[in-house]
């Protein structure tokens, strides 16, 4: 599964350098994948489904911080524990249930943002 950010979030930013794949942005602010991974050029994710790693995404929230659930492995492979949930003064980051990952998805999705670095 992704982490998840709430709306009981307040801001204050302690989350975002802490996450080893760039996956957390300001409230409003657009993201690329390319953003602290490895990912360059035309990434494919099956199914004729492509994308221009370096192309600006719109803000997934306006008003809080986000995780890019794309971009988020949970920290596994890095960390013991999400770093940014570690972090949180308000306890505002946390486990996104419509997302379910395995540990071994995890490591594939961090092994493949990484690649190249």
């Amino acid at each position: 599964m992704a982490i998840k950010i709430t709306d009981e979030c307040i801001n204050c930013g302690a989350c975002e350098p802490e996450c080893p794949n760039n996956a957390i942005y300001d409230a409003g602010a657009a993201w690329r994948f390319s953003d602290g991974t490895g990912l360059r050029g035309v990434i494919d994710f099956g199914e004729g489904n492509t994308l221009n790693a370096e192309e600006t995404q719109a803000a997934l929230s306006d008003d809080i911080y986000y995780i890019v659930p794309d971009k988020c492995t949970e920290c596994v492979g890095f960390h013991d524990e999400p770093q940014c949930a570690a972090v949180c003064p308000v306890d505002c980051c946390v486990d996104d249930e419509d997302i379910r990952e395995s540990e071994e998805e995890l490591l594939a999705k961090k092994e493949w943002l990484h690649l190249g670095e």
